[in-house]
């Protein structure tokens, strides 16, 4: 039986699903360096052809609603292409839209248009099919999407013609660390092919992902746009919310169809050539934890990588992402940027003035009470959770009874052994090479959390 609560978790659901779908179609068209005369063929190009809808269904959108959501849009950010809900009264009855749910749920493939002829051939009257469709989007009645290959746009120069104009990001399958297997996340830029952001991490997730993106755009600046693969950690629409609050455009690789991402292949050829073989060294000692790891590939990065001619461009891959860089360099702030990587999810609020979420329980404004609300929160500290209501602030939730710390997806990384050190340590000498010359100016290795799940140290930004 679906309770009112699950319909509006899963109208706020579909909301978000629309506004990010309204954000990939315009997300070409509201660079702020683009002309009109510029903009006015990319919009009537989106206008003149068709596009998957948010729910697998063919869209048409006129050039008039593409310029209206890019108004919203410069008005109120990614909150201005949420669709408001509808003040309405029911006034169809009950009956009537149940025998509709049921015929739809007979056969998902069946349109609204289709249910009204069905039941008008039963009882002689039917609801409009706006009423049919808006109560089947209620209860997330949809046909099954359409069986074809992604359609998505992939860069087809060969090069980036500037630094931060196109960041490519994946993950490769690393080493073993204290009996367990190890990703490393990494976002290089195309023109320079400098390593914008890295992170070594135990899970192939979206929490490793922030690990190594976050800190890259708060160092390194915001690129114009992201390419990525298909994973899962990729595809999750945190990623797309954060490009979204922060107006970068993310492009998705066509499966089957790797081209533009050779650079970042070539990179991890790289590191499996000259840092993860000296791992595996005879005599070296095992890495003792996750730390210790990225602090390593730290140091060679800016020691060795960074520092040597790329094969490609005859120049140090750093030195190459600097030339044509403004300065200062423009950095989003630091509310900007946690913004983008909180996470969020929408609850209805009891009678008693509380919402419950992942077995927490917390007061929040009695004018609330019965409203569907936005809860806003760190996933590794549930117990600051901002409230909202149609994009405005009620205050923090006061914390009632906490029974996890984290968001169940926040899993912490803590695992050591003890070894002592053998031989002739390569990774260890450029790593004391790196400390000498550049210090801890620049440290990826954050978001680590301890077994108690206290804050992590914030990440160092380096100094300029």
């Amino acid at each position: 039986m679906t309770t009112a609560d699950d319909q509006a978790r899963v109208r706020a659901e579909q909301a978000r699903q629309v506004a990010l779908f309204r954000y990939r179609l315009i997300q070409d068209v509201i660079d702020v360096r683009l002309s009109s005369r510029q903009r006015g063929p990319l919009v009537q190009a989106i206008a003149d052809r068709e596009h998957d809808g948010p729910f697998g269904q063919k869209v048409s959108v006129s050039r008039q609603t593409i310029d209206r959501w890019c108004r919203w849009w410069r008005a109120e950010g990614f909150a201005g292409l949420v669709p408001r809900p509808a003040q309405v009264h029911a006034r169809t009855p009950v009956e009537v839209l149940d025998m509709a749910a049921g015929l739809k749920r007979e056969n998902l493939a069946r349109t609204a248009t289709q249910v009204a002829r069905i039941l008008r051939a039963a009882s002689g009257w039917s609801p409009s099919e706006r009423t049919l469709q808006r109560h089947f989007e209620r209860l997330d009645l949809h046909a099954p999407a359409p069986s074809q290959a992604a359609q998505v746009e992939v860069f087809g120069r060969f090069e980036a013609g500037r630094p931060n104009e196109l960041w490519v990001g994946d993950v490769l399958h690393a080493t073993v660390v204290a009996g367990r297997k190890t990703y490393l996340f990494a976002f290089v830029d195309d023109h320079s092919r400098a390593v914008m952001g890295h992170r070594f991490g135990y899970s192939e997730d979206t929490v490793r992902l922030a690990a190594a993106l976050r800190p890259a755009l708060s160092s390194r600046g915001v690129p114009e746009a992201i390419y990525v693969d298909n994973g899962s950690a990729f595809v999750d629409s945190w990623l797309l919310r954060a490009c979204a609050s922060l107006g970068i455009k993310l492009v998705h690789s066509t499966p089957g169809r790797p081209q533009g991402r050779g650079k970042i292949e070539r990179f991890f050829r790289t590191v499996r050539e000259q840092f993860l073989i000296e791992l595996s060294t005879p005599g070296r000692a095992p890495i003792a934890d996750l730390a210790e790891l990225n602090r390593l590939f730290t140091a060679w990065v800016e020691t060795e990588y960074h520092q040597r001619p790329h094969s490609a461009t005859d120049m140090a891959p750093l030195a190459r992402w600097r030339h044509q860089l403004p300065s200062p360099l423009p950095t989003p702030s630091p509310a900007a940027l946690r913004e983008a990587f909180l996470w969020s999810e929408h609850r209805t609020v009891t009678k008693t003035a509380t919402v419950s979420l992942h077995n927490n329980v917390y007061q929040v404004d009695q004018v609330l009470v019965g409203r569907k609300v936005e809860l806003v929160f760190d996933p590794f500290d549930m117990t600051d959770i901002e409230v909202r209501h149609h994009a405005r602030s009620y205050g923090l939730a006061v914390a009632f009874r906490i029974g996890r710390h984290s968001h169940p997806k926040a899993r912490p990384e803590h695992v050591a052994i003890d070894a002592p050190p053998v031989g002739i340590d390569y990774l260890n000498l450029i790593g004391a090479v790196h400390a000498d010359t550049l210090g801890d100016r620049v440290n990826y290795a954050a978001l680590t959390r301890d077994p108690d799940h206290q804050q992590p140290e914030q990440d160092q930004e380096p100094q300029r």
